[in-house]
């Protein structure tokens, strides 16, 4: 899946409709106020009395037009389970038709400042595939937008986890390949590539 993701400061638009919010593990609603209806809030606490809350993700359709994925956030989360939600998230939305998805960072008053980019560094790792030599190449697309308030903070560490995915995306492609296509002077001739 190719996933694109744009940043937006302090927007709220309550006609969304394919929403991500991350909430604490006690469930509370206090900072979800301005981002949805009394209606909308009123129809997520009732369904989640019947919801499973063990789950890290719990998702909503709250009308035929709006789904709600709510992201439950344990206390004292540490930075390879914020990644490990990111890439569930990704095994939960992979098998959904969503292609249009927002996801509010505002909610993360509480949590460590580059949470939202160990998020979706996760989400990104999570959607690689090698299907080079595959037939039936069905490419989704999944276009995110994150609502964020230190946009700065976020552009600050990209660069960062950019090069972290490449990386580890083309060894995983060097180990994907079959031998009669990476044989050892190709192998060379690929990394020969990154001299400069």
């Amino acid at each position: 899946m190719i996933i694109n993701i744009n940043y937006k400061k302090n927007f709220i638009d309550k006609s969304i409709s394919n929403y991500a919010v991350f909430l604490n593990d006690n469930y509370n609603f206090n900072d979800l106020k301005s981002f949805f209806t009394k209606v909308e809030i009123i129809s997520i606490k009732e369904l989640l009395k019947t919801a499973d809350l063990s789950k890290n993700i719990t998702s909503f359709n709250l009308n035929f037009k709006k789904r709600v994925f709510l992201l439950n956030i344990k206390k004292n989360i540490n930075n390879f389970e914020i990644e490990n939600l990111g890439a569930e998230f990704y095994e939960f939305l992979k098998t959904s038709s969503v292609k249009n998805l927002f996801i509010n960072a505002l909610t993360l008053r509480n949590q460590n400042e580059n949470f939202i980019n160990y998020f979706l560094h996760g989400l990104k790792l999570r959607s690689y595939e090698f299907n080079l030599y595959k037939s039936n190449k069905v490419k989704k697309k999944l276009d995110v937008t994150v609502l964020i308030q230190k946009l700065e903070l976020v552009k600050k560490f990209q660069l960062k986890f950019q090069a972290i995915e490449t990386g580890t995306n083309f060894a995983r492609d060097l180990v994907s390949e079959p031998p009669n296509v990476l044989f050892p002077k190709e192998y060379v001739n690929r990394l020969l590539k990154f001299k400069k």
